[in-house]
């Protein structure tokens, strides 16, 4: 477990130290979508050292979020999973990225945007209710990675690859996604403005900005907190 700790008798606190560390909960993240080998977390977080990684899934073993295993394959590789205490994590990391995602815009882009982040993004974003008597399957491309999202009556379920029997595939150019999520720009202009280049149904694009949406954030006050 961390040494460092804030002190208090508060769950929040012991959260904080058990996986509030830098880029402990980015290894969460990344294991929420499944177990990987160090490798693979590495390929997820190009700008964490090696040191530190290691470090850090240390700290989570000891605390009883992520565990190690051995595959029962012929190269016996160890790929780290999160525990049943862990996986209990996965709806609390997609709420807080979802928060976050609120105050993300054009510089936030300049980061890595790696297949995980792909991935989780439309699941963070994702909308049931407006999903409710939808089947339609996406093909979404972010340059070259590809990732597909099949959407079943107000249920979701998104892979890495191409899907042979998707709907409608969609390629975007540049950051449009995002003004797209924000409702900053619609399905028609994004198409019509040669932002989004779609292969399918226009209107299929149009259920999809309706049913993954990132809400506006809140405007800045001055600080002064008077009402």
């Amino acid at each position: 477990m961390n040494t460092r700790t804030y002190g208090q008798f508060c769950g929040l606190a012991r959260a904080l130290e058990m996986i509030g560390e830098r880029w402990s909960l980015l290894v969460v993240r990344d294991l929420v979508l499944g177990p990987k080998r160090f490798t693979e977390l590495q390929r997820g977080l190009p700008k964490i050292p090696a040191s530190i990684l290691s470090s850090r899934l240390n700290e989570l073993e000891r605390s009883g979020v992520v565990h190690r295993r051995v595959l029962p394959e012929l190269d016996a590789a160890v790929v780290y999973e999160l525990t049943e205490y862990g996986g209990e994590l996965d709806q609390i990391v997609l709420q807080l990225g979802l928060w976050g995602a609120r105050s993300l815009n054009e510089k936030s882009t300049q980061g890595v945007f790696t297949l995980d982040s792909a991935i989780l993004s439309l699941y963070t974003t994702f909308r049931p209710d407006e999903a409710r008597g939808v089947q339609v399957a996406y093909e979404l491309h972010y340059g070259d990675m590809i990732v597909h999202a099949l959407v079943d009556d107000g249920a979701l379920k998104v892979g890495e690859g191409p899907y042979s029997d998707a709907d409608i595939v969609i390629v975007p150019k540049g950051q449009v996604m995002l003004k797209l999520l924000k409702g900053e720009l619609n399905a028609a202009e994004a198409v019509g403005q040669g932002h989004i280049h779609i292969e399918g149904p226009a209107e299929h694009l149009h259920t999809f900005t309706r049913m993954f949406h990132v809400p506006a954030a809140p405007e800045p006050t001055d600080g002064f907190g008077i009402y």
